[in-house]
């Protein structure tokens, strides 16, 4: 199994940028394809991003189409989401977690398909 732990959140307005990692711990980081998620106040957890196992395909929610890189270094066993031009409705906590696949291929954007989760990291933008 691996154990994801996320980093980096915090407060920032509108407009400005944020980058949140999740370090990982545990079996091969390799094996895994990764994903972001985040969950509002009141809100359902909803899909960000996601990466292939080597990082040569991603996948975006539209609400971060354009504004939002998801990005990993294989060597560092971490995930990194780069987020820019934020906006007040980004506010949310947001999760990484690891999807174990057997193919370079496969990327996932829904939350069953992920094995393990990370605890959150709170993103707050403020107007």
């Amino acid at each position: 199994q691996v154990q994801l732990v996320e980093s980096g959140g915090g407060l920032v307005q509108a407009g400005g940028s944020l980058r949140v990692s999740c370090a990982a711990s545990g079996r091969t980081f390799s094996d895994y394809a990764m994903g972001w998620f985040r969950q509002a106040p009141g809100k359902e957890r909803e899909f960000v991003a996601a990466i292939t196992r080597s990082g040569g395909i991603t996948r975006y929610a539209n609400s971060g189409q354009g504004r939002f890189t998801i990005s990993r270094d294989n060597a560092k066993n971490t995930v990194y989401l780069q987020m820019n031009r934020l906006k007040p409705e980004d506010t949310a906590v947001y999760y990484c977690a690891a999807d174990l696949v057997y193919s370079d291929r496969i990327i996932e954007t829904s939350m069953r398909e992920y094995d393990y989760w990370g605890q959150g990291t709170q993103v707050t933008v403020s107007s």
